[in-house]
């Protein structure tokens, strides 16, 4: 089998992210040289140099807790899967790529054959290999190779946008489904990196007022930045999810939100959006939880209130981009944090330091980020 040219480009070792059982995590040589990549290179895959790399909250959280829901870290893992890069090489049948490209990379692999993938819901399918995901290994590599159907070209766009569309996408498979429109007073539970994108989201669309929650100061005061006339509220210990509800309305001039977007899984906080939003009000959630969790049961059903849920997204890179190169959404902005790839244990600690002030980390592969 034979793959058009590789980019001129200078081979290095290609290193990875690991994590295991016992939580231990570490930067170390994948054993996978470019050489060995592109000897056994599959028709329709390419192989990338992945450029730039956002830490998500689920590689901290298989990272510290070694699970989430059924998705177990059983052996050594390989973690990130927001991720762009240049393409090195192509075989010789994928014609829509070439090497130099600059793309974002879908992280994942659908059967094709199931009927999510067959109705185009292929985030439900039935057989996904998403990349990060136990068992496979993610995308904080050197070297990577990947279908070229889920590889996005994004033009000149920077590496640190291109990772950045991963985050986005989950932000806009929420906005479609939770049908945002012109007008909807919106509440954002949640001030993390996907609580900020969903609100350059919300505002884009046109939802007012808005007002974001969140229990750090410090990363409301970041949402009011981002979003100059957003309303914040700061979650207060020891109030009832119910009290919290009422204090939000103040913040809202005492209109209940349509739509609550919850973008933390936190039980609590679910339960304040409950409690939050109108009769025939939708409560959107975004957020990874518990396996289990409480709800004002007898609340959504007395108010006719929606509770709705997401997994990943689907669909979503082509209209990411245009967003983004249209300058309708900043990205920007949100990446607080840059570390080298060899530095990716620091760069792991920063995200899940509260005290950091850490919103977006990227982990970079090299100096040529242009």
């Amino acid at each position: 089998m034979s793959a058009t040219a590789t980019e001129t480009t200078t081979t290095k070792t290609n290193i990875g992210v690991f994590t295991n059982p016992k939580h231990d995590l570490w930067v170390a040589d994948t054993n996978q040289t470019l050489e060995s990549l592109e000897k056994d290179l599959k028709p329709g895959h390419v192989i990338i140099g992945v450029k730039s790399t956002g830490i998500c909250g689920s590689d901290v959280h298989f990272w510290h807790a070694g699970s989430i829901g059924p998705m177990i870290v059983t052996d050594n893992h390989i973690l990130g899967h927001e991720s762009a890069g240049v393409i090195l090489k192509t075989h010789e049948n994928v014609k829509n790529l070439k090497p130099g490209d600059r793309i974002a990379i879908e992280p994942n692999v659908i059967c094709g054959e199931c009927e999510p993938c067959l109705t185009g819901r292929y985030n439900g399918c039935l057989k996904v290999e998403f990349l990060s995901t136990p068992p496979i290994d993610g995308l904080l590599r050197r070297y990577v190779v990947h279908p070229a159907v889920w590889c996005h070209k994004i033009g000149d766009m920077s590496y640190e946008n291109g990772s950045m569309l991963e985050p986005l996408s989950v932000a806009l498979a929420a906005m479609q489904r939770a049908v945002v429109t012109l007008g909807d007073p919106i509440l954002v539970c949640g001030a993390g990196p996907i609580g900020l994108v969903t609100l350059l989201c919300v505002k884009a669309a046109g939802g007012c007022p808005i007002t974001i929650t969140d229990i750090d100061e410090g990363r409301l005061k970041f949402a009011k930045e981002l979003v100059p006339d957003v309303r914040i509220f700061q979650i207060p210990l020891g109030k009832t999810p119910e009290e919290c509800a009422e204090m939000i309305l103040g913040t809202m001039d005492g209109i209940r939100p349509a739509i609550a977007m919850e973008c933390t899984g936190v039980e609590s906080s679910v339960a304040t959006a409950v409690w939050s939003v109108k009769f025939g009000g939708k409560v959107f959630v975004t957020g990874v939880g518990k396996n289990e969790m409480k709800v004002p049961f007898m609340r959504l059903s007395t108010q006719e209130i929606d509770l709705q849920y997401q997994y990943r997204y689907s669909n979503t890179w082509p209209r990411a981009i245009r967003l983004v190169q249209s300058g309708v959404i900043n990205l920007e902005k949100l990446v607080t944090h840059r570390f080298k790839l060899e530095d990716a244990v620091e760069a792991f600690k920063t995200a899940a330091d509260p005290k950091t002030g850490a919103i977006k980390v990227q982990i970079r592969n090299d100096e040529d980020q242009s």
